[in-house]
């Protein structure tokens, strides 16, 4: 039996997102610890021209459930971008998280040779489904993960790789 999209995708998004959450809780109590008010950490950024903390979970989010309708040929579901508290983000990766686990390995089954057409910068651009998962999605999906984690890391919160790769 061959490596399928669904296994280069769903486990991968999923324990991603596994370990969103885990910041998240960890994020929550560091500012109740700490006494720090919750908005200081996610409207943190690293530089001044990128995405806040609470910016850069909405793209993951919104990255995990793009990637999965768009291979299983499904129209992507809108979610607003109105998350103001950690409470809500966690909320928002635990309904993303359980969108990804209502698809099946058969949702995906030929997405490799499926075409995806994507708006970027307004243009229409068009890959195949496995070009699209391997060079645009999960790069795309790891890049914001690895940012939310480093914001969070940079602001003191004591994470480190086992809390990013969701291990024990």
């Amino acid at each position: 039996m061959s490596f399928t999209m669904y296994q280069a995708a769903a486990p991968a998004i999923l324990q991603a997102l596994k370990a969103l959450d885990g910041i998240l809780g960890k994020a929550e109590a560091y500012a109740s610890e700490r006494k720090i008010d919750p908005t200081v950490l996610l409207n943190y950024r690293l530089a001044p021209d990128m995405f806040a903390f609470t910016r850069q979970v909405q793209l993951v989010t919104d990255f995990a459930k793009s990637t999965m309708a768009r291979l299983a040929g499904q129209e992507v579901p809108k979610y607003e971008d109105t998350e103001k508290t950690i409470a809500e983000l966690k909320a928002r990766v635990a309904k993303v998280t359980a969108y990804v686990q209502g698809f099946k390995p058969s949702d995906l089954e030929g997405s490799e040779t499926r075409d995806v057409t994507i708006p970027i910068g307004g243009q229409p651009m068009t890959f195949k489904g496995a070009d699209y998962l391997v060079n645009f999605a999960l790069p795309n999906f790891y890049f914001h993960c690895t940012t939310a984690y480093a914001i969070l890391r940079h602001c003191g919160l004591g994470i480190g790789k086992r809390d990013f790769l969701a291990r024990a």
